[in-house]
């Protein structure tokens, strides 16, 4: 028979004890002012350049999907 009691507990999630500080009240706060932004930029300089760099990656996209279509849409020239 095996002693159970003699085994040590396996550590899986070993992490501080210590507390964190609860910040969804003042991320609420944030995010219900009235201050005539969107919601996705309300986060600050963060959310903005995200914004902008997906907006700026989908109309790139946009163009050479339509860039691509037309180019295929074109007959080849023979030599």
């Amino acid at each position: 028979m095996h002693n159970v009691s003699r085994i040590k507990p396996l550590q899986v999630l070993s992490t501080p004890t210590r507390q964190l500080k609860n910040k969804v009240p003042e991320y609420q706060k944030l995010f219900q002012e009235d201050n005539g932004l969107p919601v996705h930029l309300k986060g600050g300089t963060t959310d903005v350049l995200l914004y902008r760099f997906t907006m700026s990656l989908s109309l790139f996209g946009v163009a050479y999907t339509l860039y691509e279509l037309l180019k295929a849409a074109r007959p080849k020239k023979n030599k």
